[in-house]
């Protein structure tokens, strides 16, 4: 292993745009002007000068051997606030039932919701496509660094952690939710919409109907892909699965990507793990385990081998060198 997560840098910069440009991500997109403010924001976060409303924490993993970054995260501290809300589609049954036809039926109904006291999410996760399928699975590492961070800093964030994952699209980039649903109401394109909620998204309450939605009405190609993830999104689901998120019978209003959810303390990497001496290993170590720590505002974590006792985590350093780093530290070990 030659990898490490670590909090990103300015001197990332042109690799965070070069990877940015394999991928069309709304929150992460391939302009220098915003990367540059991510970037920024990134380094307040992590050195405590932002709160949670404004706190935004990107994650780079590095090759160590080629020293380049070729893997983006991020978690936002607070999604949903008075000046930016986070909306929702509620999805709830209702039954309608007529005696004296003798018929019922149960509907799948969607209801706006909107919360102002939002929880924290984590989403943004990039990896170079020419690392992926790699022995070890660098998209978990990347996925559960976010984790470690936050339980070393759990005051840092919300109770609640949501992750909105991706819907199908077709291949033309387009979403059939949206078509049968939002753009009827809002006369803008799926991309037109989600760029502009990016700066605000007042037009989603204003706009949108106020009453309840029975699914029935919206064309079948819409209700097919509600809750549903797209074929490259499934590992990630499968992993919050794992690390304990369920779904929330909630989903995206643009897309109708599900929305999962955790309590932070639940959260299995962070329910496990525990403040640990890093020392070098003297012993034969059987378990793989993730390890992390702060120091004067970067964070750093890596997956290795491991021996826990009782106060101390022993780390093999050998084909590792880069661990050294670690040695002597106070650390946030989890097994995994």
């Amino acid at each position: 292993m030659s990898f490490i997560v670590r909090s990103i840098r300015e001197g990332d910069f042109e690799d965070l745009l070069a990877l940015a440009k394999q991928f069309t991500l709304l929150n992460l997109p391939a302009d220098a002007k915003i990367l540059k403010q991510k970037i920024k924001r990134s380094l307040q976060s992590f050195a405590g000068e932002l709160d949670k409303e404004n706190a935004e924490y990107l994650f780079a993993l590095e090759d160590i051997e080629e020293q380049r970054v070729i893997g983006t995260c991020l978690i936002l501290a607070k999604h949903g606030t008075e000046k930016f809300p986070h909306y929702y589609f509620k999805i709830f049954e209702r039954k309608k039932q007529s005696p004296n036809l003798g018929v019922g039926f149960i509907h799948s109904v969607l209801s706006l919701g909107e919360d102002i006291s939002g929880p924290t999410e984590i989403g943004g996760l990039l990896l170079d496509r020419s690392y992926r399928r790699q022995p070890i699975k660098l998209g978990r590492l990347l996925s559960l660094s976010r984790f470690v961070y936050m339980g070393i800093t759990p005051t840092s964030f919300e109770e609640n952690i949501l992750c909105e994952l991706s819907p199908p699209l077709t291949e033309e980039g387009r979403s059939e939710f949206w078509e049968a649903l939002g753009r009827r109401f809002t006369g803008m394109n799926y991309q037109e919409a989600d760029r502009v909620s990016q700066q605000h998204k007042g037009f989603i309450k204003t706009l949108f109907p106020e009453d309840d939605i029975y699914l029935c009405l919206l064309d079948s190609s819409a209700r097919l892909v509600i809750g549903e993830v797209a074929e490259e999104t499934r590992g990630a689901k499968h992993l919050l699965e794992k690390m304990g998120f369920t779904y929330k019978n909630e989903v995206d209003p643009f897309d109708g990507g599900p929305h999962y959810g955790c309590k932070l303390k639940e959260v299995s990497v962070i329910k496990k793990g525990k403040i640990v001496k890093a020392v070098e290993g003297n012993k034969k170590l059987m378990q793989e385990a993730l390890i992390g720590y702060v120091d004067d505002g970067e964070f750093f974590c890596a997956q290795t081998i491991v021996s826990v006792e009782k106060d101390t985590v022993s780390v093999n350093l050998v084909g590792n060198a880069y661990l050294k780093q670690f040695l002597g530290k106070n650390v946030f070990c989890s097994l995994l």
